[in-house]
């Protein structure tokens, strides 16, 4: 469910406007008194017209029922269709909702069911999206593979080093793939500590562009099947001020972070683009600013908020230049992670061209005077 659909709820129990005028305590509390009216009002007719006290607890009698049946219709008839929503999730049918037309508490109880089967309806589709992607993503490298044994073991090809090269190269695709789903797993528990380390900025990053540019390089030829491009035409552009410029932070995980927002830059990068990754000091001690700025198509403003969902690949049509595939969709959920755990921020920030990605890194604690 996006985020402006769950802001357009209310939070559960959370009165309309502050306030319940129809609450269920509210319509009980009413049914007494009209209760209580009538039999008064028929005692009153009666006293006046001489009536028969049997025929007035009768008339009593039946008009409280009447009154009481109405408003236990009410009241149960959302319930039946609650359970009957319900019972629909339970055997896998998450398209039901219940209808959310009531100012009481079965009002708020319809909000959160609903709720419910959006975030569960939210979970099935990861959960296929996941199995189906990594279907895929495997299925390419295991066939390469296999077809490069299979020539070998047949006699069509020798195990030379051309050959065995190449099926070193399908193996290192399934490690990226099995890397990424293990990055995936650790997000999920939480389960990776922070190794923060003082470092010069200048050369980790400049080690960080060329190893993208070496794995680019090493994967030309070969349609890459775990999400990282295989393009050469994208100028990688450091900039980095102060020259001297230090940073404190988990090397490790600011890699991941750097690498997968180079690669996506890159992917959606026109032909002989340029990808450029700015570094600058942030407001506290050896914290740090990250750009990576590209000349692609951009992101539309409404999709920020969902550019580092999981499985999200964008809405851009054909956004991806030659050499590349649309990936897993995870890459840039593992790096807000990496940056999260950091305690830092990332989002989609302005630009007059491309997509502008604004990484800040806290840095060192503040220490109170």
């Amino acid at each position: 469910m996006s985020d402006g659909r769950r802001a357009a709820r209310r939070s559960p129990g959370e009165p309309w406007g502050g306030v319940r005028p129809f609450s269920i305590k509210t319509k009980l509390g009413a049914l007494v008194v009209i209760s209580v009216l009538i039999t008064t009002g028929l005692m009153m007719v009666a006293m006046r017209t001489e009536t028969e006290l049997r025929f007035i607890t009768v008339f009593s009698m039946i008009a409280t029922l009447l009154i009481t049946q109405f408003v236990a219709h009410s009241l149960t008839s959302p319930l039946d269709e609650m359970n009957a929503v319900a019972r629909s999730i339970s055997h896998g049918d998450y398209s039901r909702r219940v209808s959310e037309n009531r100012r009481d508490e079965l009002g708020d109880l319809a909000q959160t069911i609903n709720v419910m089967a959006d975030e569960l309806e939210a979970q099935d589709r990861q959960r296929k999206e996941l199995v189906a992607n990594v279907s895929h993503e495997l299925r390419t490298p295991i066939a390469g593979l296999r077809g490069v044994l299979e020539n070998i073991v047949d006699g069509v090809t020798e195990a030379d080093p051309e050959t065995m090269r190449t099926a070193l190269k399908q193996t290192e695709r399934l490690g990226r793939l099995v890397e990424t789903l293990l990055d995936l797993s650790r997000l999920d528990n939480g389960v990776v500590p922070l190794k923060k380390r003082r470092f010069e900025v200048w050369p980790y990053l400049s080690g960080v562009l060329k190893e993208a540019n070496m794995a680019a390089s090493a994967r030309a030829g070969i349609a890459s099947g775990s999400g990282s491009h295989t393009r050469t035409d994208v100028h990688l552009h450091l900039d980095v001020s102060p020259p001297e410029l230090t940073a404190h932070a988990d090397p490790e995980r600011i890699h991941q972070v750097v690498a997968n927002l180079i690669d996506n830059a890159v992917k959606h990068s026109p032909p002989h683009g340029r990808v450029t990754v700015k570094a600058r000091r942030g407001p506290q001690p050896e914290s740090l600013e990250l750009e990576v700025l590209d000349e692609g198509p951009g992101i539309p403003r409404s999709e920020w908020h969902r550019v580092f969902e999981r499985f999200n690949r964008g809405v851009v049509s054909r956004p991806h230049g030659p050499g590349s595939d649309g990936g897993t969709g995870l890459g840039l959920a593992i790096a807000r992670w990496a940056v999260d755990l950091h305690g830092g921020r990332i989002g989609v920030a302005e630009s007059e061209r491309g997509c502008r990605i604004l990484v800040t890194l806290p840095g060192l604690p503040s220490v109170p005077s």
